[in-house]
């Protein structure tokens, strides 16, 4: 008996079902960065842990959101390089492709990777292993760190998740000011930093729980292990 094939909309787009080769290192030179720099490794202690993953480079003299730029270094340009062909989507032979999934290239998925019936990946999203992406869900120009979740109606924009971290039913990490304006990071003593991005959504640390629900402010960043209750709106710095 033939395996039941799940029905995914590429939009004519092909899928690469093949390792991608080239450079496998990945950038953690900014670790022993300074200042700013050093949060890569403050929000993502467990990327130093990573072996035979193949991950965005964060670009060497930004801070860690900077990768969500639309500039030459950020997840759309990186993914061209890539890609054999533009626009084109990339899937793990082990990741698993539920019905009715809609997948809009570039997109990278993942080596265990899951993404669950009538979930919608747009440009630009990064799914790394064991993550999983559920029902009626929707990510945009992301990064789902190995082992992160947004199970069940998550919208996640301009954003990137932690290893491990989870995301309730309903969590929405927006994305974009009503007034379209830039986008301001506040950081632990209160300082406010430019990101020079009129989209960003959240920078969620390693092992975050957000309840169901919760709502991310553009900008919010949460340090490794933050629990966010039910029902709430986060903004700036939290822990």
């Amino acid at each position: 008996m033939q395996p039941k094939m799940p029905h995914i909309d590429l939009a004519g787009k092909p899928i690469v079902f093949e390792w991608i080769h080239g450079n496998s290192e990945n950038s953690y030179a900014l670790f022993s960065l300074p200042g700013i720099m050093g949060m890569l490794e403050v929000f993502f202690p467990g990327l130093a842990e990573i072996a035979d993953e193949k991950l965005p480079v964060w670009p060497e003299s930004s801070a860690p959101w900077s990768i969500l730029s639309y500039d030459e270094s950020g997840l759309l340009a990186q993914m061209g390089d890539l890609l054999s062909e533009e626009g084109s989507v990339f899937i793990h032979p082990t990741a698993i492709i539920g019905d009715f999934v809609e997948i809009e290239g570039p997109c990278y998925i993942g080596p265990g990777a899951e993404i669950r019936h009538s979930a919608y990946l747009r440009k630009g999203t990064w799914i790394c292993s064991g993550a999983l992406v559920g029902h009626s869900s929707e990510v945009k120009n992301s990064i789902l760190l190995p082992d992160s979740k947004a199970p069940h109606f998550n919208y996640v924009g301009d954003s990137i998740i932690g290893i491990g971290a989870n995301l309730g039913a309903g969590v929405k990490l927006s994305n974009v000011r009503n007034d379209r304006r830039e986008i301001l990071v506040t950081m632990e003593d209160g300082e406010r930093v430019e990101t020079g991005l009129r989209k960003m959504g959240a920078i969620i640390g390693d092992g975050c729980q957000l309840g169901c629900n919760a709502v991310t402010n553009p900008g919010a960043l949460l340090m490794p292990g933050t629990m966010i209750n039910p029902n709430v709106t986060v903004s700036g710095w939290n822990s």
